[in-house]
């Protein structure tokens, strides 16, 4: 998320960063021509022995085993066609080059091959723990909710990344269907442990705060403790949160408390429309800006066979070569799958592809679909009956021990 005080770095470092990258791996075969050149020209008495040789470790610091190896054998192809085109097989310095250089580029392969192993291995492992904490932090959420069908996707901008600075959450309650989505000012480390703060206040306060207003209080309450231990006490501008809490009770309404976030859109008849929130509040963490109510619960309808979509700021802001945002509205109106998860993946798709797979932030969506009313279920009413089953005295206390259709039968959460 990109602070609402400071300009962000500009993309063209990644840029610079990926050039200088590319003229390092290049130079091993470029310093391989010019001594082709010299052995092929008139100032051939230049010694180029020494030159060649320390082609092969400049290739293994930059480039793969395979690089490594192509920059040896050209080492090797310059020496034997210099010592072949002027006759000097008879020389002994032709013969110890030719050892020294090909004893060199042997080492290289292995070490280079070794190196490449070891770091394969260990971007495996970050891999799997990343993926591991994205499961824990991040999960996808349920299928079906009550009167809801529902899917999640979370993309990371930071390459080789799986958790950034978005949230989201959706959980079925007593009250009805909760769900929360949310972006977290910055990005790496700091950014991920705001988001479980804010994450863990909402799950834990979904269960049994009636209120919206009081779960973002009690989500505020957590950004400032986290705020508090990261240092960021004096300069609150610097830790924020912008959230958008909703719930979907029994009725066809959703209801809505927007702390600064984008406010979602609902697809009804093909045509889609921002429901925007009536009073602008600031984030979470900026209180000291308000001048109105601290959170407003907004009401809208909801109707069977509507689809809403929340989503974070890194949809909206994402751009193409020519600077222009993405076009959401149009967008999800030409989307026209079935099932939440497949819409998101195709709308996702269509985000890629007008970046030209150039994301500069997270993106995080959730999209459910209201059910008919013959299909849905209150929410609450069959995990209570399975909570009230012998043996199961931990669903007897109303909002604790309710066991999520996500999980199978007898799991412990």
């Amino acid at each position: 998320m990109r602070s609402l005080f400071r300009s962000s770095p500009r993309a063209g470092a990644d840029g610079q960063v990926r050039t200088l990258l590319g003229v390092e791996q290049c130079l091993p075969f470029v310093v391989v021509l010019v001594g082709l050149g010299i052995e092929m020209s008139p100032v051939r008495f230049m010694y180029t022995g020494p030159l060649l040789a320390a082609m092969p470790p400049l290739a293994a610091l930059t480039t793969g085993p395979l690089g490594t190896l192509l920059a040896a054998t050209g080492a090797l192809g310059v020496n034997v066609a210099g010592a072949t085109v002027h006759d000097r097989w008879g020389e002994l310095h032709v013969y110890s080059d030719l050892a020294g250089l090909l004893l060199v580029s042997v080492a290289c392969v292995a070490i280079s091959n070794v190196a490449q192993t070891r770091r394969d291995r260990e971007l495996n492992q970050i891999r799997r723990v990343s993926r591991t904490a994205q499961e824990v932090l991040l999960r996808p959420v349920c299928d079906r909710l009550g009167p809801v069908r529902a899917a999640s996707l979370y993309h990371a901008a930071e390459a080789g990344a799986q958790i950034g600075g978005d949230l989201y959450e959706a959980v079925q309650t007593r009250f009805g269907v909760r769900m929360i989505v949310g972006d977290v000012r910055g990005k790496g480390l700091p950014a991920v442990r705001v988001a479980a703060a804010v994450l863990g206040a909402f799950r834990e306060t979904a269960h049994y705060e009636h209120d919206l207003a009081e779960i973002i209080d009690h989500c505020a309450a957590a950004l400032r403790r986290e705020c508090a231990a990261a240092g960021h006490e004096e300069d609150r501008a610097e830790c924020f949160v912008t959230v958008l809490v909703a719930q979907i009770p029994g009725g066809c309404v959703v209801q809505l408390a927007n702390r600064g976030h984008p406010p979602p859109l609902v697809l009804r008849a093909g045509k889609a429309h921002a429901l925007g929130p009536a009073t602008p509040l600031p984030p979470l963490g900026l209180e000291d800006f308000m001048t109105g109510p601290p959170a407003v619960t907004e009401s809208h309808e909801f109707l069977p066979g509507d689809r809403l979509l929340l989503y974070t700021d890194g949809v909206v802001e994402a751009r193409n070569r020519a600077d222009e945002f993405f076009p959401l509205t149009e967008a999800v109106e030409r989307v026209h799958a079935r099932t939440p998860r497949k819409f998101l993946q195709q709308l996702h798709q269509r985000l890629i592809r007008y970046t030209g797979d150039r994301l500069t932030d997270d993106v995080a969506m959730i999209l459910v679909d209201r059910l008919p009313a013959d299909t849905g279920r209150p929410p609450g009413r069959a995990d209570t009956r399975r909570a009230q089953r012998p043996g199961g005295g931990r669903g007897r206390s109303p909002g604790r021990g309710r066991i999520s259709p996500c999980w199978p039968p007898g799991s412990d959460r």
